[in-house]
């Protein structure tokens, strides 16, 4: 078989050493045969000779880049970038009243893409764009509807100082520190999982607040 000395054989040889992928390996390996003169590279390599041929052929026509594998499609996304966006800060704003549900569901952005882009796309479609925008269906941890940002944030920088001060107050004593977690005060079930970026940690509000009742 008739090969193009593009790129030369000792390049070849040197690109299926540092090839990962196996197949991308087997394609560079026929054409080192067929560049060596094998009459029938294709007995050596396992393939039928019509396959063998493909190949070569199509390094002859466009070099290495006749070797890439082209089957199927690559998968693209249903929206174009700038409305991408809209979604993105549709999810992260969470539900609405008007949506009447706890959390987003794949379900849910699929209504959106229909009623706000015009776009009916299948469930499957729609969870492929969540992932591709770096989302995961997370479990969101819960958090008291009385919760304080603010005041958490204070008390986060002022306990190392607070710890020390404690420590050097009582140098002949043991310090120990106990924190228990309100958020899970009173809890009855679990919280709803939402679509957020991985590696995130989401939070929703959880609190049932049972009370007693005196006997």
């Amino acid at each position: 078989m008739e090969v193009e000395p593009r790129p030369t054989l000792d390049e070849l040889k040197q690109l299926e050493r540092a090839e990962k992928d196996a197949r991308a390996s087997k394609r560079l390996r026929e054409v080192i045969l067929a560049t060596e003169g094998w009459t029938a590279p294709a007995m050596a390599m396992g393939l039928s000779r019509r396959v063998c041929q493909e190949w070569v052929y199509r390094f002859n026509e466009n070099g290495l880049a006749g070797l890439e594998d082209h089957r199927g499609r690559q998968p693209s996304s249903p929206l174009t970038p700038d409305q991408e966006q809209p979604i993105r800060q549709r999810i992260e704003a969470g539900p609405t009243a008007q949506d009447g549900v706890c959390s987003l569901r794949g379900a849910d952005v699929r209504r959106f893409l229909q009623h706000e882009l015009g776009l009916i796309r299948s469930l499957a479609s729609v969870y492929g764009l969540l992932h591709r925008l770096g989302d995961s269906y997370l479990r969101s941890r819960p958090r008291h509807r009385k919760a304080d940002p603010e005041a958490e944030a204070a008390f986060r920088r002022e306990l190392p100082d607070r710890l020390r001060t404690l420590a050097m107050t009582h140098a002949d004593k043991r310090l120990r520190a106990y924190f228990q977690d309100e958020s899970r005060f009173g809890q009855q079930g679990t919280t709803s999982n939402v679509w957020a970026k991985k590696g995130s940690r989401p939070t929703a509000i959880r609190q049932t607040e049972y009370e007693q009742a005196d006997g």
